[in-house]
């Protein structure tokens, strides 16, 4: 919450106490800024809020709450009715400038908040099978994970960004055995590739360089060289993802295993708890979880009749042990494909003896890439999607993340192509980076000149209209931290760079005549430049100086 808000709400909750009698939250009082700038600089509906509990009529009660405001306390110029009850505020203009002076003080660190009051958050995304490359779905997955972090980082969580490694199952096995084949293919001997396996030049590529380097030592088929196979193909695969997210700029702080989950006996101690509680029961020679107590549509197995265990099994260890290093709360983003998923996963924390609630999801819905309106194929890669490294090759990095974030991650996207190459103002990411180099290069050509010592010559309304906005950011960062939705965050750019475009058009920024008004706005146009830049850094964008 910014300052200007802050004093807004104690000013009308000491009001209500006095006239009324009645006390408020501050929380519960809403502030907003009017669209029409003719109804001042921001407004509340508190009035209407009371008119249950006060049994009165809201322009009166409204009149009541003006009466016993202390204008000076909130920088309150003036404030009038409006409509059936709204109180609108005019707020003097040194009280808006004073968000110059914290912006250039507070520098990289501006918008930072503290709403997040140091909860512990284990945020897991991506996570794909260490079988092939990152595509689209990833990358969708990895910048909005990435920023969600960023997000809260900068509002005060305490954040642990989580990569689950897929490692056991039947996909390594069939990864293994793929590899095994092709190694067996290059030393020129008989090879069957697996019905299910990977049959992509990757595969091809790990297996070559495999039997460049160990000649012949692997060539027998047993599972002693099987395991060598999945190790290796695990290794490689996996560092590749890790290349690809760097070069994505995204980073984690721990990658999990889901072999080490299994063989530190951690499948086995869920399932015992699980068991003690009464929450599995033996039917058809399968064991199953009574996941309908905790409203699911049916009971899952959880181990079959083969006695192989399901993919729930594993999943169900994985969120134990999150929790059972103390995390507040679990975010987990998950592909469109696993909505049936969650219940599942909620039933079992449940089960488990915890708060479901601490649990939260993001579905993350499927990307095609579009161009002139038709949706096109540019893999290089025989039988894979188009991989991340191709996207930000084709039209860089800057261009994939934001364009992956300026819309809810639960929406269908058609990632254009043509727009993300365009450069002219169509292009949401290419308007916002010019805007911030405009402004560098604005601030490079500025004369030497005193620094303002305060803010008073700023009273143009598009001066007035931006340092207003400026003063939103930070309630926008922890809104969007709250809510885990960085396209508020786009929005937020778009904004900023109109305002900024709309108040240099207006405003004639370098006028050696008025040194004084000059030198006040270079310090809101530097505001303005850090804000910018702090957005964009929050999605993971680069703030471009020169283009």
């Amino acid at each position: 919450m910014n300052q200007i808000e802050m004093s807004l709400k104690h000013a009308l909750k000491d009001a209500v106490s006095k006239a009324f009698g009645q006390e408020l939250q501050e929380d519960n009082i809403v502030i907003e800024i009017p669209k029409d700038k003719s109804h001042g600089d921001y407004s509340t509906n508190v009035a209407m809020q009371l008119t249950r509990i006060l049994k009165n009529n809201p322009r009166k009660i409204a009149e009541g709450i003006m009466e016993a405001l202390d204008k000076d306390a909130a920088d309150i110029e003036s404030c009038e009715i409006a409509g059936p009850g709204f109180i609108n505020f005019k707020i003097k203009n040194t009280s808006l400038a004073k968000i110059i002076e914290t912006v250039l003080a507070q520098g990289d660190n501006f918008g930072h908040n503290d709403t997040g009051h140091n909860i512990k958050v284990n945020v897991e995304y991506v996570s794909a099978n260490p079988t092939g490359d990152l595509h689209l779905g990833h990358a969708r997955g990895a910048a909005w994970g990435d920023s969600i972090t960023r997000l809260m980082k900068a509002s005060g969580y305490d954040v642990c960004r989580e990569y689950y490694v897929n490692d056991a199952g039947n996909q390594i096995i069939n990864l293994g055995k793929s590899l095994q084949a092709r190694y067996r293919e290059h030393m020129g001997l008989d090879f069957v590739l697996p019905e299910d396996g990977y049959h992509g030049e990757d595969v091809k590529k790990i297996a070559i360089e495999l039997a460049e380097t160990y000649k012949d030592t692997y060539v027998e088929e047993n599972e002693e060289n099987l395991k060598f196979f999945k190790e290796k193909g695990i290794e490689f695969e996996l560092n590749k993802i890790k290349r690809d997210l760097d070069y994505f700029r995204v980073h984690f702080d721990v990658w999990s295993s889901e072999q080490k989950i299994r063989d530190d006996g951690k499948v086995e101690a869920a399932l015992k708890v699980l068991d003690e509680k009464g929450m599995t029961y033996e039917k058809d020679g399968a064991l199953w979880f009574a996941t309908t107590k905790f409203n699911d549509d049916k009971d899952r197995v959880l181990r079959k009749t083969d006695g192989s265990y399901t993919y729930l099994v594993p999943d169900i260890a994985y969120h134990k042990d999150k929790l059972d290093r103390g995390f507040d709360m679990l975010v987990d983003l998950l592909g469109a494909d696993h909505h049936g998923y969650i219940p599942r996963l909620k039933a079992s924390i449940e089960a488990l003896g915890n708060d479901p609630d601490k649990l939260q999801v993001d579905i993350i819905q499927m990307v095609r890439l579009v161009e002139n309106g038709e949706e096109v194929k540019m893999s290089k890669r025989l039988g894979n999607a188009v991989t991340i490294r191709e996207l930000c090759d084709e039209v860089g990095v800057d261009a994939v993340r934001y364009f992956f974030v300026q819309r809810a991650v639960d929406t269908h996207f058609d990632f254009d192509l043509g727009l993300a190459r365009k450069q002219s103002n169509d292009n949401p990411v290419y308007y916002a980076q010019y805007a911030h180099a405009r402004m560098c290069s604005i601030l490079r050509q500025a004369p030497e000149m005193k620094e303002a010592e305060n803010f008073d010559l700023l009273t143009h309304e598009k001066e007035i209209a931006l340092m207003k906005y400026i003063n939103e950011f930070t309630n926008v960062v922890a809104d969007a931290a709250k809510t885990r939705s960085p396209h508020k965050v786009c929005n937020y750019i778009q904004k900023l760079a109109a305002y900024f475009h709309s108040f240099y058009n207006a405003c004639k920024v370098i006028d050696m005549e008025h040194e004084e008004l000059s030198a006040q706005r270079l310090a809101l146009l530097k505001a303005t430049k850090i804000t910018l830049k702090n957005a964009l850094e929050l999605i993971g964008v680069e703030a471009i100086e020169k283009m």
